[in-house]
């Protein structure tokens, strides 16, 4: 039981957490938005590369128990097809709002993920999911205590009956994205083609960061065949594989206020539908 001084400062915790742009009210009337803060306002959670950040010391920390079994059951729900990668990312990093993208451990991020992709598609509902978690709360009411996480499933079952997607199929025995090779045609760029990255439109999702859209590079390798990740998320199950190219960038000419070496350089993996020839 919470008392309202307690609920009060949890709403009071959310209220900080809120993002939006101070000069406009909440739900702007259509006037009061222009074209770049349209594009402020649906650019994906996760392409935050470039943007102004606290310095942050990095460390060789050691994995905790739970982020690896949170990778592993991630692992393991793509292997039995019960989803693609791209759609672990989407899921845990872009249909989360930036305060959970931000706030939240990277394999919180992933854990959450599971749970939506679970409830999404029917292999549980959310009342029960919901009723779960209580149950687990109460059995380590007072923390571990020494005892070691212990799984008690429901029940246990041979999975066949468990719908899988499509990719799972014929990717298997092959991998991914072997199971494209030879079906994205010929490839429109050549190692040492320059080349621009177009600025489409982004709604939802893409793996095209922010920062290099605009800016011309140099093809440094031709990668692979397979959907862009803009169709590979959803699982479309006709999604046309295209190729996908490493491109070169010079760093001077790709930020601003870039003081280093002017030989310096970042290599990004970008589809073909992004890029066009330079010039």
């Amino acid at each position: 039981m919470s008392t309202a001084a307690q609920r009060a400062d949890q709403l009071a915790l959310v209220a900080r957490l809120k993002s939006a742009y101070p000069e406009l009210p909440d739900a702007p009337t259509p006037d009061l938005l222009d074209h770049a803060r349209f594009v402020a306002y649906m650019k994906p959670v996760h392409d935050v590369g470039g943007e102004p950040d606290a310095p942050m010391k990095y460390e060789n920390k050691d994995y905790e128990y739970w982020e690896h079994m949170t990778y592993v059951m991630c692992e393991v729900l793509a292997w039995r097809g019960i989803w693609l990668s791209e759609e672990r990312r989407r899921i845990g990093n872009v249909d989360v709002q930036r305060a959970v993208y931000l706030g939240f451990p990277y394999y919180g991020r992933w854990l959450l993920s599971v749970a939506r992709v679970l409830v999404e598609k029917h292999h549980i509902g959310l009342t029960e999911l919901t009723e779960r978690m209580a149950e687990v709360a109460q059995r380590y009411a007072g923390g571990l205590d020494g005892k070691t996480l212990e799984a008690r499933p429901r029940f246990e079952g041979d999975g066949s009956h468990v719908p899988r997607n499509s990719h799972i199929v014929h990717a298997q025995g092959k991998g991914d994205p072997q199971v494209y090779a030879g079906k994205a045609g010929e490839a429109k760029f050549a190692v040492g083609d320059p080349v621009v990255v177009r600025e489409l439109p982004v709604l939802f999702y893409t793996r095209t960061p922010e920062y290099v859209r605009g800016a011309r590079g140099v093809i440094d390798a031709v990668a692979y065949e397979s959907p862009a990740a803009e169709d590979e998320t959803w699982d479309i199950p006709d999604a046309k594989p295209e190729w996908f190219y490493v491109v070169k960038f010079a760093m001077s000419e790709l930020w601003d206020d870039f003081n280093g070496p002017a030989a310096d350089s970042l290599r990004t993996e970008i589809p073909e539908r992004w890029l066009q020839a330079a010039g």
